[in-house]
């Protein structure tokens, strides 16, 4: 393996490597705004300039030092960009010297001629890395008197991104990633010299399923969401590591929260699972999951009409309704929308308590959303998840596809529902539910079964508890809440907005819905206590240490062991794969994960 010398720091590389890789790899940052791991090779910024050179040989080969024994180094007159320059073995490179910060220092001056003063307006301000180097690799003060060059400032490129031409620094990614990544060239360079600006080709629209993620990418604040545009600055929110619940791909985010609404979605980089993306319905979609048509406070049907009820009252009325009926007419219907833990009360309560087979879940396909990047067929983020803690009928003939038949016969009396909808399964289900003299209900949402139940237990989503899923490759992965709610106030680790948790009673943006809803799990652990059954679960890592010590797949799994390795495979608890440097985009330092 080649060794270099960063900065006089041994670094081992790889054979074909650039140097920004094997600094990366090293947790040494090379100064940079076009270079991206995932994307080819431009060369365009100059930001990663070095001095690089090896050591002096006499004429017989032998290596020279000087009189202090330090080796002497003959550089190369031309600095080299460190993004397209590969290692060899025993080669110096000066990151730190005069000649390279002078460079660095000049690259930056050079972008901010024509570059407006927009921080104070501009949505990526907080997170850009023009403003991180404006302060690093920068004099403070520039010589430039003349006007600048003006550009369109409002273009979109699609019907999710907008284009500030003025704050574009020409690094390509965006062009890239359209050509490489979302495969749909789009995007191109326009114009020259100063002028030089981005377009899509004519009569086209950069509509890719992929679009927003050149947002990410994007090292200033050129592209924005439209969506998103001037809702709230990054200081703002609090960024929560979760897990979109879009698809069974799992792929990992950053929920930004303000005013205990969620606004804004990231893809969260995880070289096991989406590497750096996430697709544009993901991020546009998952927000209004949580922010909109949602329950709050159990309810109780008292003469034809849904009533508002006591946390109490509710699980007293539900526990009445299970217990008069014969254990053999209760059926359980779980949900590939919820955590693993919820599935596995679940099952526990349909299995212990109830002593039935009656379980089953609805699978959720979509063959049209599935792409050949991370989108699959499977739109629901637990179905994995669901079956390997127990929610699978005991034959064939306890299956979801036999249940609506089984009501009309009047073999089944009672159904408990979590998070789910019978339409999702087919209309003569949904009209045998209809038909139910008893219903159980345990939902987020207002659904069509929610307003039949006889007992409605409004439960938390996602983003309002702390939990695991399975994606489609049999990856364990946790998500934690990030909206606050009337259980999880004092939840150790909340990540809240400075806004959210020092504003006062009187500022308005603290006053966001705390919505009386619980987990899952903990709701349902309330039934079995209604029956006798006494669990002692008090966290969903309880829940899960449970389900580790008694489900074969999750053997040896912990949720310190999910963090530390970024999800674990079912059965292959002892097989994490090795840690690595994650590389994220706008941030200056690399992530080990």
């Amino acid at each position: 393996m080649p060794i270099i010398y960063i900065d006089g720091k041994a670094v081992e590389a790889k054979p074909g490597q650039m140097i920004i890789e094997a600094a990366m790899d090293s947790g040494i940052v090379v100064p940079h705004y076009c270079w991206h791991p995932a994307l080819s090779i431009a060369g365009n910024c100059r930001m990663c300039l070095v001095q690089v050179g090896s050591q002096k040989k006499d004429a017989d080969g032998t290596l020279v030092f000087d009189d202090e024994g330090k080796p002497v180094i003959s550089w190369i007159p031309k600095l080299q960009i460190a993004c397209a320059t590969p290692v060899a073995d025993g080669m110096f490179v000066d990151m730190v010297g005069e000649k390279a910060v002078t460079a660095q220092n000049a690259v930056v001056e050079f972008q901010l001629i024509n570059h407006p003063l927009d921080c104070p307006i501009c949505d990526e301000a907080g997170q850009c890395k023009l403003q991180e180097y404006a302060f690093t690799h920068s004099n403070a003060k520039s010589r430039f008197d003349e006007e600048k060059v003006h550009k369109i400032k409002r273009l979109p490129f699609g019907p999710n991104v907008m284009f500030d031409g003025e704050r574009c620094i020409s690094c390509s990614r965006c062009i890239r990633f359209a050509n490489e990544v979302a495969k749909q060239p789009a995007l191109t360079f326009y114009q020259r010299g100063d002028s030089v600006s981005i377009r899509t080709f004519p009569g086209m629209q950069f509509d890719n399923a992929y679009s927003m993620n050149i947002i990410d990418i994007c090292p200033v604040g050129a592209l924005t969401s439209i969506d998103f545009r001037f809702r709230a600055r990054v200081w703002e929110m609090s960024f929560t590591d979760t897990i979109c619940p879009g698809c069974a791909r799992g792929c990992n985010i950053h929920m930004g929260v303000m005013n205990n609404e969620v606004l804004r979605l990231e893809p969260r980089t995880n070289p096991h699972v989406n590497t750096y993306w996430m697709c544009d319905p993901g991020r546009l979609q998952t927000p209004d999951l949580i922010n909109k048509n949602r329950l709050s406070g159990p309810q109780i049907r008292v003469n034809g009409e849904l009533t508002p009820a006591s946390w109490t009252d509710a699980i007293e009325a539900a526990v009445t309704i299970i217990r008069d009926t014969p254990a053999s007419k209760v059926y359980v219907l779980g949900s590939s929308h919820a955590s693993n833990e919820d599935n596995f009360v679940l099952a526990k309560l349909t299995r212990e308590v109830l002593k039935s087979q009656n379980i089953d879940c609805i699978a959720h396909s979509n063959p049209e959303f599935a792409d050949d990047m991370l989108r699959v067929a499977d739109v629901s983020p637990n179905s994995a998840g669901a079956r390997a803690v127990g929610i699978v009928p005991g034959n064939d003939s306890k299956s979801v596809h036999h249940l609506a038949k089984r009501i009309t016969s009047g073999e089944i009396q009672t159904v408990i529902v979590l998070e789910d909808d019978a339409l999702s399964h087919s209309q003569s289900l949904a009209e045998a539910f209809a038909a139910l003299p008893n219903l159980i209900v345990l939902s987020a949402h207002t659904t069509v079964v929610a307003q039949q139940a006889s007992v409605l237990l409004p439960i938390a989503t996602f983003a309002e508890a702390e939990g695991t899923f399975t994606n489609i490759n049999n990856r364990v992965q946790r998500f934690r809440p990030a909206v606050v709610t009337a259980e999880n106030e004092r939840y150790m680790g909340l990540k809240m907005s400075r806004w959210d948790k020092f504003g006062a009673p009187n500022d308005r943006w603290t006053h966001g819905e705390r919505r009386d809803c619980r987990s899952a799990w903990r709701v349902m652990q309330a039934i079995a206590e209604g029956m006798g059954f006494k669990w002692g679960y008090d966290s969903s890592e309880n829940v899960f240490n449970d389900i580790a010590a008694h489900v074969e797949g999750f053997k040896g799994m912990s949720y310190a062991l999910l963090d530390k390795h970024m999800g674990l495979i079912l059965n292959k608890a002892d097989q994490p794969e090795p840690e690595q440097v994650i590389y994220v985009s706008n941030f200056m330092k690399p992530q080990v994960g």
